[in-house]
């Protein structure tokens, strides 16, 4: 059957709820939705997923797809130590889920299922090397090369955001708690004051630009793609840090290799239900 024609669910475990959907060719025909809390046992957490799963599977749905933001034995299936569900140190859940629905199920962190589903859906189609970052919570980043994500040894290349950085990480200064230590106030909030021409709000945004800059550069260093594609809840506001990202850049050493170099913005509707799905193509 034609990949554009084949059911298949995508399952976004968060850090505060779960949501799954069914997609059928580019849409999410039906999703659900649980919340996760930080005290749950490892049991009541996987009957929230079950239920979540069940809410929205259909005997024509011939695959489960996964993200999990945690470190993952895409083989086995075994995701460890997951972030934000600390009763979750070693679970084989490829093997429950597959026990529990009897269709192939497909396991990998949330970062790697953002840029293949950006490769199958969105913008990553046109390009075969690029790398995609999720600016969100933390700053999460997959990487593609020659059309194919490169998951390193348990999924754990692309972790860009543990480099050292001014007198911490680089996600210190590139996730959302950026705004929070900094400015006192969500990347939500001073999005939407920064539509208003708040002045500080604007501040905030330039300098987050600087450091998303930053670590931009040592991306392109690193693996000089065609192309980086931004996701996330933050990407919404990257007008507001386009000029002094760019700044950072006009320090490249090799502009030649900027000449075609882009930067988009993820257009997906339901990118974390879409990029678990797309494991399972």
């Amino acid at each position: 059957m034609e990949k554009e024609n084949r059911t298949v669910l995508g399952v976004d475990v968060g850090g505060t709820k779960i949501k799954a959907g069914r997609v059928l060719g580019k849409n999410v025909a039906q999703s659900s939705l649980s919340k996760v809390n930080r005290d749950d046992s490892e049991e009541t957490s996987l009957s929230k997923l079950f239920k979540t799963i069940d809410e929205v599977m259909t005997d024509t749905v011939e695959a489960i797809g996964i993200g999990v933001p945690a470190v993952v034995d895409p083989d086995s299936g075994v995701v460890y130590d997951v972030q934000n569900i600390p009763s979750w140190k070693k679970v084989p859940l490829k093997e429950l889920v597959q026990k529990q629905f009897g269709v192939p199920v497909y396991i990998n962190n949330d970062a790697n299922c953002f840029a293949l589903g950006e490769k199958h859906f969105g913008k990553a189609k046109q390009f075969s090397n690029c790398v995609a970052l999720s600016l969100g919570t933390g700053l999460g980043m997959g990487i593609l090369i020659n059309d194919k994500v490169y998951n390193g040894v348990l999924c754990g290349a692309g972790e860009i955001g543990m480099l050292p950085y001014k007198d911490g990480i680089l996600e210190q200064y590139t996730g959302s708690f950026f705004f929070e230590e900094e400015y006192g106030e969500s990347a939500k909030v001073l999005y939407q004051k920064a539509l208003d021409n708040d002045s500080e709000a604007l501040s905030a945004f330039r300098e987050y630009g600087v450091h998303l800059g930053e670590a931009i550069r040592a991306i392109l260093y690193l693996f000089a793609p065609e192309a980086i594609i931004l996701g996330g809840s933050i990407r919404n506001a990257y007008p507001f840090f386009k000029a002094s990202l760019q700044e950072a850049l006009d320090s490249f050493a090799y502009q030649k290799q900027l000449e075609n170099f882009k930067i988009e913005t993820s257009d997906l509707v339901d990118s974390p239900i879409l990029g678990a799905a797309a494991l399972c193509l």
